[in-house]
């Protein structure tokens, strides 16, 4: 498929280049030219962007000579410790860089055979998105009053997390359930997580907190990747009412040998096509953050095979038989409630280019309210960007099939999903959207809101939608 980047029906074939005419698609730009550092972070913000796009588009065509040339271009004016459009620019040419790198399988391998991955590390940049942006805080609000809605009455109650590694989340919903008037029921929680240090501090702290309140409680944890957990193996008892959480898990079910279909499409080919007048006028607008840029001034992307449904369209869906599978299993626990929070962004698509600008709406929305939450220096944003997003980052961009787990998708798919499932919707609860609209209040998150959307939630930064909430249950429930 050949990339086009358009605005309506009219497009402008130009380049980076024409500008910006003093730079020069040449390995000439190999020392600091001193006015690189003294453009205005507009102009330096617009440059960044037409470098990306190209640079993209010549790693999608495969011509990686040129792709080289444009990595050293943008390393002049990216930094991972820069304005918000530097930061970005930097872990999307690290992930374009580890894409090109692919092309030597052995090179690739060689450069990362000595990497460690630090499982405390690992603990605590999650740790670190949950106290630093309050998503996972409103998500988990908004759970738990879900869960304590459909369990109301109930006296056995079973709750498998598909990621069970945030003990905060279970805790307030002890304290909740302990001031039911009729008493605690009786809980039991089955953690699913794939690092076995991760269930062992969820196991002493949730057995600890669940004697404080005199809670009857159990803990059942499973070392396991999702892909690879057997549903039918987890014994829900007679009498047990089930809830399922799942927190930014389900979209990792979605990978899938992209093979069979790349066969149907043409390979993405250098898209040259800006708009020139907007460029222009970009030039003379005041300053504003990369994610206002990119929400005010949108790239599109189009293919021109009419007869092509791209699975980045709204309706229609990839392929997705590990999903198919999982929820089919998991319709036959006849679950009473599942509860599933999802970044809003369709990253999912087949082609690079498609998957480079989703990825650069959405990132640069985080990037933006993480600068606004934390000021630029301290090590613990930057330790958020590298190792959470920088490495979803590279694996929407430099991953491929399989091995390509970050397949975000909108709430309006995953909503066809499930229904096709033969799950059933339920509304989320208006008290529980207040009680996250409080902790917003209360904590000073200026700039994050939530909204109501047939019934579901979206979480935005000002009103870019980031991530999604749904609520379901088995059809007999209905």
């Amino acid at each position: 498929m050949e990339g086009m980047i358009q605005e309506g029906r009219s497009s402008v074939t130009s380049s980076p280049l024409q500008f910006f005419p003093w730079m020069s698609l040449s390995p000439g730009l190999g020392s600091p030219f001193p006015w690189l550092r003294e453009l205005k972070s507009e102009e330096r913000g617009l440059c960044l962007i037409h470098l990306l796009l190209a640079c993209a588009n010549h790693v999608a065509a495969g011509s990686l000579e040129n792709a080289n040339i444009g990595l050293e271009q943008i390393s002049h004016l990216a930094s991972p410790d820069g304005d918000t459009m530097q930061r970005i620019a930097a872990y999307f040419t690290e992930a374009l860089a580890d894409r090109m790198l692919k092309a030597w399988p052995g090179l690739h391998k060689a450069l990362n055979s000595t990497k460690i991955s630090s499982v405390s590390e690992e603990i605590l940049v999650q740790k670190l998105f949950f106290e630093l942006c309050p998503f996972l805080k409103l998500a988990y609000v908004i759970t738990n009053q879900a869960i304590v809605e459909a369990m109301e009455g109930e006296k056995m109650v079973h709750i498998i997390d598909l990621n069970s590694s945030e003990p905060a989340q279970w805790i307030n919903l002890f304290q909740t359930f302990s001031a039911r008037p009729e008493g605690p029921p009786h809980l039991r929680i089955t953690g699913i997580h794939e690092q076995k240090e991760v269930l062992e501090q969820m196991t002493l702290r949730l057995t600890e907190e669940a004697e404080k309140l005199d809670i009857p409680f159990q803990f059942n944890p499973i070392v396991c990747k999702l892909e690879n957990l057997d549903l039918e193996s987890l014994r829900v008892k007679t009498g047990e009412a089930l809830a399922v959480s799942s927190v930014l898990q389900l979209h990792s079910l979605l990978a899938t040998d992209d093979d069979m279909l790349r066969r149907n499409i043409n390979s993405p080919s250098m898209s040259k096509n800006l708009n020139t007048n907007r460029s222009h006028s970009l030039l003379q607008m005041t300053q504003r953050t990369f994610g206002e840029w990119l929400e005010k001034e949108p790239v599109h992307i189009y293919s021109p095979s009419s007869d092509l449904a791209s699975p980045s369209s709204p309706l229609s869906l990839a392929p997705a038989p590990k999903l198919g599978s999982f929820l089919t299993a998991l319709r036959a626990l006849s679950p009473k409630l599942i509860v599933v929070t999802e970044q809003e962004s369709n990253q999912n698509g087949p082609t690079l280019m498609e998957r480079v600008m989703e990825a650069l709406n959405f990132y640069a929305a985080l990037f933006d309210c993480l600068e606004s939450t934390v000021s630029r220096a301290p090590l613990e944003r930057q330790k958020v960007e590298k190792m959470l997003f920088g490495e979803e980052i590279k694996n929407i961009i430099a991953c491929e099939g399989l091995e390509r787990k970050e397949r975000h998708e909108k709430l309006e798919k995953w909503i066809l999903r499930l229904e096709l499932a033969g799950f059933g919707r339920v509304p989320l609860s208006y008290h529980g959207m207040l009680q996250a609209g409080r902790l917003l209040l209360t904590n000073n998150y200026d700039g994050y809101k939530i909204k109501e959307e047939d019934g579901c939630l979206v979480m935005c930064w000002q009103e870019r939608p980031l991530y999604s909430m749904s609520a379901w249950r088995f059809r007999r429930y209905d």
